[in-house]
């Protein structure tokens, strides 16, 4: 009924504004009304996901016109695909939708034509906007948006066929209410996710509009991993591509929380949907918190409902009776099955964590006057007390397994790596024999091995145990599961010491982007990342850059975890490294001693992480020509490496290459020539 044209309003103020005018010749009561009542419904509305209306008024010819704000997008579907959103991506951009039709919908107003080319996305800042467009059809619940007469001619109906809701198709008595944009949006969301329509469109039109009709009345759709499950290879490829994923795992993704949530919105029995797009929306928000949804399958009873009434002639009362009976009783057998596996589940975790306390009680009568007469007992004399008890466990290998990933993980932060890789390898074969290589606890055991492996420096041997870590927590847990990504996260930190700073980089922005918008900017994990990530612009000499996120880092660890928490205290001493290499020297060596001071008391004097300050503290002395305070912090680096990571590992051998510098500066060559043969003397 109408033509829209881009215009600049020159007074009171210049600005792009898009203008509305009826088309010439289309100006009967009947358009005259909807435009008016379109105009009326978007003066009602003021949301950022709806466009803002200015002016009204009509042409010299007479034809009315309304200017409204210009919006510079494409279509959701288009939008998304063009830019390879994910599909995590694209349910916070349906959300957005989400809120804007709900802020129709509590002015009263339905919009009965909710499809892509009526949601065009702009972007502004870098972030993404959905914007709701054409009210032209729209109807109002609780007053008249205009004081001409609005009606839909008998055997006639409103909207698009390819979205429009079964009552809509119906063109009964029923009245249309929200609940039809909430089909609409149902029909939009599978679109988003698998790139075809419920319904094969093309095929219905050809068969006429009848049949497409009947077949939105009464046809069940696909869900949405079945419809793609079932494409040609070829096309799932690609559509996968456009989500940036493979088709398996696109499947996975769409298979459960999704599949329900979508038929749930497109229920053929309005009282079966969503009430409002706001439930809606927030069933999406809890699947990607990975919270239970409200959405779940039909069930048996249901479906059996469902099929009785469309074959209500043909199936004798007696049989739908017998049927309803069979399935209420299977059902009935199925819950008290899962209860009793719930029951015995419950049981033996609470016999498994008896077992533990009571392991980790008996370590600490070591501690007991009568068991330490009178000596002091060392925390790591507990621990390796434990390590020995562990064999007790042989005959209850999950517990004994559990355990010595554990004490595994201790013993690695304490630096005492070569206890620890026996108690972790031990562990993860035992998960692996007894639970599976996928289950999350051998994933856990996995990632944790990975990590010894990767402070001892053995990258070659860690890749593949964290590449199996992200890939088995992707397809088991999801890929915004909090353990993918703290296994995707300890990847990027092994990319890092490969110096592969490009895909180090890459992949932590990945995550940083999904913990920023999942877990908060404060939490614990989004901290760690953004830390990670300016390591790796201190490695690649973006010294500038990763100052002030360091500084942000600090600042917030502090609050968060407290002054004096180890990772502060790295985050600490990268920030000395930053200006140290900018040529801030005085700055750098002040934090320097900082995170020196800090770091003894908090990890000891053998720790790698004090080494590594005392290492950089070093190199600053160096530069400044302080050779003899050189010479005292990288012997006492020197000593820690050497303790914790062993003689052959390339940073004790750097750090003898220092000192053979150093002594050669003081003009003291013995004792240069000693630590190059000690350089010499290393086994390969």
């Amino acid at each position: 009924m109408g033509e829209v044209w881009l215009a600049e309003q020159t007074r009171p103020l210049r600005r792009q504004v898009a203008v509305k005018v009826v088309k010439a010749g289309m100006d009967t009561a009947q358009v005259l009304a909807r435009f008016d009542a379109e105009r009326q419904a978007l003066a009602l509305m003021d949301h950022r996901t709806i466009a803002k209306i200015f002016d009204g008024g009509a042409t010299p010819e007479g034809r009315p016109f309304f200017a409204m704000e210009y919006v510079r997008g494409e279509p959701i579907t288009r939008y998304c695909d063009s830019n390879r959103l994910s599909i995590a991506d694209r349910l916070e951009l349906f959300i957005q939708l989400c809120d804007g039709v709900q802020h129709a919908h509590q002015k009263g107003i339905i919009h009965r034509d909710l499809k892509p080319s009526n949601v065009l996305v702009s972007v502004a800042d870098g972030k993404a906007m959905p914007h709701i467009i054409d009210f032209g059809i729209a109807k109002a619940t609780t007053q008249p948006l205009t004081d001409q007469p609005l009606f839909t001619g008998i055997g006639g109906f409103v909207g698009t066929l390819d979205y429009m809701s079964p009552e809509q198709a119906a063109m009964s008595s029923v009245d249309v209410d929200t609940r039809s944009d909430v089909y609409s949006l149902g029909v939009l969301l599978y679109e988003l996710l698998t790139a075809s329509m419920p319904f094969d469109s093309t095929a219905l039109r050809e068969a006429g509009v009848d049949e497409f009709r009947r077949v939105i009345r009464e046809q069940e759709p696909a869900k949405p991993s079945t419809r793609v499950a079932g494409t040609e290879a070829d096309t799932t490829t690609t559509t996968a591509n456009c989500r940036r994923t493979v088709p398996a795992r696109l499947i996975s993704s769409l298979r459960g929380d999704l599949d329900w949530i979508t038929i749930k919105a497109l229920d053929k029995d309005r009282t079966r949907r969503y009430q409002t797009v706001n439930a809606l929306a927030l069933d999406i928000r809890r699947h990607l918190n990975h919270e239970p949804v409200v959405a779940g399958p039909p069930g048996a009873v249901y479906r059996s409902r469902k099929f009785i009434r469309r074959h209500r002639f043909g199936v004798a009362s007696g049989v739908a009776a017998v049927s309803v009976l069979a399935v209420f009783a299977v059902l009935m057998t199925l819950q008290a099955s899962r209860v009793a596996r719930e029951r015995d589940r419950a049981n033996q975790e609470a016999v498994t964590a008896k077992r533990v306390s009571d392991f980790l009680v008996g370590l600490f009568r070591v501690s007991d006057p009568s068991e330490a007469r009178g000596r002091t007992i060392t925390a790591r004399e507990i621990l390796d007390k434990g390590a020995m008890d562990l064999e007790t466990l042989r005959d209850e290998p999950d517990i004994q397994a559990r355990l010595q990933a554990t004490i595994g993980s201790v013993y690695t932060g304490l630096g005492a790596y070569e206890a620890a890789g026996k108690l972790l390898e031990q562990s993860v074969a035992t998960r692996r024999r007894t639970l599976g290589s996928d289950h999350p606890e051998t994933l856990a055991a996995i990632n944790e091995l990975a990590n010894l492996y990767w402070f001892q420096g053995r990258y070659t041997e860690a890749e593949p145990l964290y590449l199996e870590a992200v890939e088995s927590s992707a397809r088991v847990l999801g890929d915004e599961h909090p353990a993918t990504l703290r296994a995707r996260y300890d990847l990027a930190s092994l990319y890092g010491r490969q110096t592969r700073w490009a895909n180090a980089e890459e992949l932590q922005r990945q995550i940083l982007a999904i913990q920023q918008r999942t877990l908060g900017p404060n939490h614990r994990d989004t901290l760690a990342s953004l830390a990670n990530l300016a390591a790796y612009l201190n490695e690649q000499k973006r010294y500038a850059d990763a100052a002030p996120i360091l500084t942000d880092v600090i600042d917030r660890r502090r609050r968060v975890l407290g002054t004096d928490h180890p990772s502060t205290l790295v985050s600490l001493g990268n920030l000395a490294f930053s200006y140290h290499r900018m040529g801030e020297l005085p700055r750098a060596e002040r934090i320097y001693l900082e995170a020196l001071d800090a770091q003894r008391r908090v990890s000891g004097e053998k720790h790698q992480r004090t080494s590594t300050i005392r290492s950089n503290l070093a190199d600053l002395y160096m530069q400044q020509k302080r050779y003899s305070e050189a010479a005292v912090v990288a012997s006492l680096a020197y000593e820690g490496f050497q303790q914790a990571l062993g003689p052959a590992n390339s940073k004790t051998q750097s750090e003898i290459r220092k000192l053979a510098e150093i002594y050669r500066a003081l003009g003291k060559s013995d004792s240069a020539r000693q630590w190059l043969q000690k350089l010499s003397a290393t086994p390969e």
